[in-house]
């Protein structure tokens, strides 16, 4: 049996494998994009550009301060908590520079989430903007934190701009809620310091980890996925071997999914390796402004979820852009549902190509043939990568068969951080992901249905056990159980069934709890009240029954 069928499928010319070892960490390979694409524009937010060489010094001021003014150490994590914006790859590419781990962190995230995760982690220090900080306040003194960076919006604009943009976020839209974090550092002053001061290179290992990705477990808390220099670097080198075909030179990208989403990040870095400029977008929310954006200069290459591609065809004046430049619009984060893909063709003349990945694969795994898409596929593995569908136990399932896609590869994580690792893989090495897919006879690969309970809100894994412990903390709630249900807008929304232990709960007041306790995309979008659950006869809640409106 041909255990690698894709491999007949790949276009002509594209490497079929990669050496790891031509960048043995991540800075390796930063630091020949900025000397290859030296003078560059590499990023650009709210109009203002930022140069590779201007990245590459910037990044070393704040490897410097972290050196030299702060107690961190190589190896200690540190929070980074920004929307995107200027400050996001400086502090990123710093902390990789100085040997920390940065741990991503979702501004949106409640103290209670944030808790967690900060603790979780042991971070020892956090750049956060503004806008956040009201919520770090809230759990600060039971954290291991030490280190307070905090950044406004416009930092990085320079000049009246930068003045003007906070003053309008802070003062006009009263998006900074008053906090109190006693000595915490300006990210201007630290970038205006570190510049003063002299970095000294860290070198690490391939082996190093360098991210911890938070994502959801089956426990019901977020885990850190531990990626290290050699998964991320090799994934970007299995991109470029498979995407070079594709992309077109010195393209201009737009990036509006947030950077603390592996997604948008892996987007980020395969550009800066190919020279590409990218446009990142704050609030891609305000669809107006997006518009606007989209018909200010010429995008080449866009990147984004399926709920982002509906919004704006649903906008009346999405039709006033010009998208004859664009060559590629890649879709990650969640499946592009065929009837989008269709329209976003209409519109742009070309399907949204979509692939398949996890935190936990840095994120990459599977591409689809850019202009020859297959409707409702996952595509092909990238370069050096291999995916087998498996039975429960472990063992290979022909073309057809529906199984457990598992996959390995260089871009494959190290486990979860400090957490028993002993049932995530088959045999040590195959990453089990808890998607149930088929292979077909050429090797393309097509995601059938999920073996987890996850829910998946707008490229969002959301688990319910972290749902249900949640809301079981409500004084008012006996038992809860959550599901996915299907939403057109988010590919599925949060459920909720609720046993009352006080009937004088209603709705609104447990939307109210929620909305305390969670980010926006867990909170249950339907609440339903019974007076019984269906359960095994272990006692166990069977949220298949409810998936499946069979009663208990």
């Amino acid at each position: 049996m041909n255990n690698r069928p894709w491999l007949s499928s790949y276009p002509e010319g594209m490497l079929a494998e990669i050496n790891p070892a031509d960048y043995p960490t991540l800075l390796d390979m930063f630091d020949e994009s900025f000397q290859k694409y030296k003078g560059r524009p590499l990023f650009e937010n709210m109009g203002k550009i930022m140069t590779f060489d201007e990245l590459d010094r910037q990044s070393k001021a704040i490897a410097a301060y972290f050196q030299h003014k702060t107690d961190l150490k190589p190896g200690d994590r540190i929070a980074v908590q920004m929307p995107n914006c200027l400050q996001y790859p400086i502090v990123f590419i710093g902390a990789l520079r100085a040997g920390l781990i940065v741990v991503n962190t979702n501004p949106l995230y409640t103290p209670r989430e944030m808790e967690h995760q900060f603790r979780d982690s042991g971070a020892k220090a956090i750049v956060i903007a503004a806008n956040f900080a009201y919520n770090l306040e809230k759990v600060f003194s039971k954290t291991q934190i030490k280190t307070v960076i905090i950044t406004e919006l416009g930092d990085m604009l320079g000049g009246l701009k930068k003045h003007l943009v906070n003053f309008v976020v802070k003062r006009i839209k009263k998006m900074v809620p008053p906090y109190q974090l006693p000595g915490a550092l300006s990210f201007n002053n630290v970038l205006a310091e570190g510049l003063t001061l002299s970095y000294t290179e860290v070198k690490g290992k391939p082996e190093d980890t360098i991210l911890l990705q938070y994502t959801g477990g089956t426990t019901g808390l977020s885990k850190g996925a531990e990626l290290s220099h050699r998964n991320l670097s090799a994934n970007l080198m299995q991109g470029e071997a498979f995407l070079k075909m594709y992309f077109p030179k010195n393209a201009t990208a737009l990036v509006p999914l947030p950077l603390y989403h592996i997604t948008a990040l892996y987007g980020t870095l395969i550009f800066m390796k190919f020279g590409f400029k990218s446009v990142l977008i704050t609030n891609p929310k305000d669809l107006p402004g997006f518009i606007k954006e989209l018909k200010r200069q010429p995008y080449n290459i866009m990147i984004g979820v399926n709920t982002l591609f509906n919004a704006l065809l649903n906008h009346p004046k999405i039709k006033e852009v010009d998208f004859t430049p664009l060559k590629a619009t890649i879709g990650g984060g969640m499946a592009i549902q065929d009837v989008v893909s269709e329209r976003w063709k209409q519109l742009t003349g070309q399907f949204i190509t979509q692939g398949y990945g996890l935190s936990e694969t840095s994120p990459m795994l599977t591409i689809n043939l850019l202009g020859s898409e297959r409707p409702s596929c996952i595509g092909v593995p990238f370069p050096s990568t291999d995916i087998m569908i498996a039975d429960d136990n472990g063992n290979p399932l022909p073309a057809g068969e529906p199984g457990e896609l598992c996959a390995k590869g260089p871009q494959v994580f190290k486990g979860y951080w400090q957490k028993d690792n002993s049932e995530v893989f088959y045999k040590g090495e195959w990453f089990k992901t808890g998607d149930v897919a088929i292979m077909e006879p050429d090797g393309f690969f097509k995601i059938v249905d999920r073996k987890k309970d996850m829910i998946l809100v707008s490229g969002f894994n959301v688990y319910p056990n972290e749902i249900e412990a949640i809301v079981a903390t409500h004084p008012k709630v006996l038992e809860a159980a959550a599901i996915g249900v299907p939403d057109e807008h988010s590919t599925e929304a949060v459920k909720l069934f609720v046993i009352k232990k006080d009937e004088s709960l209603t709705e609104d007041e447990l939307k109210a709890f929620c909305k305390e306790q969670m980010v926006n995309y867990k909170r249950p979008k339907y609440i339903e009240f019974r007076t019984e659950l269906p359960k095994s006869n272990v006692g166990k809640i069977l949220r298949r029954a409810l998936r499946d409106g069979t009663p208990s």
